[in-house]
């Protein structure tokens, strides 16, 4: 099975796999040997914050790319649109997975207990992804959209903390199963 995609997308997944991957490594051996990385009970209640937020994080990706798929018209590559989307997640803010996505890194250091991963290597890596959609998701979203995204950026904003956006951004879906028994 050949997928399609783009350089850019790519890239930007590798980036999270590095980012992921180094800054579990990196604060594992800091902590390995520290007294707060060595209790059961922090480690207990750090998972199961981890996987909470871990679910969250998963759900904004999936509901925020579940109303991207409206922009995908034609044969395009795999994560790419081709028809800006303002509708559903996307008129509440403009970067709906990317904000859940942003996430992840906390998510994951809670879940591997890391004091120093949760602390400072995990809101590095929130603002590095911040910063990576600033310069490089908006200025992708108005090449691609012109004057049409300038106008949706001038009137919904890039994250939104209102309650109702984010009810619906990390919403839980039911999943059916759709085959006949």
């Amino acid at each position: 099975m050949k997928m399609h995609t783009t350089y850019s997308v790519v890239v930007r997944l590798l980036l999270w796999f590095v980012l992921i991957v180094g800054g579990s490594v990196y604060t594992l051996v800091q902590d390995w040997k520290t007294p707060l990385f060595s209790s059961v009970t922090f480690h207990l209640f750090s998972g199961i914050l981890g996987l909470f937020v871990l679910r969250l994080a998963f759900n904004a990706a999936a509901n925020g790319g579940r109303e991207l798929t409206k922009g995908r018209v034609g044969d395009i590559p795999r994560l790419e649109t081709n028809r800006l989307v303002t509708t559903g997640l996307y008129s509440c803010m403009r970067h709906p997975m990317l904000f859940g996505l942003t996430l992840l890194p906390l998510g994951w250091a809670l879940l591997i207990g890391s004091p120093t991963f949760i602390t400072i290597v995990a809101p590095l890596e929130m603002l590095f992804i911040v910063v990576m959609v600033i310069v490089f998701e908006e200025q992708e979203a108005e090449r691609k959209f012109g004057e049409a995204y300038r106008e949706y950026r001038n009137s919904v904003p890039m994250v939104s903390f209102r309650l109702e956006c984010l009810k619906r951004l990390f919403a839980f879906k039911k999943r059916y199963n759709t085959t006949k028994e």
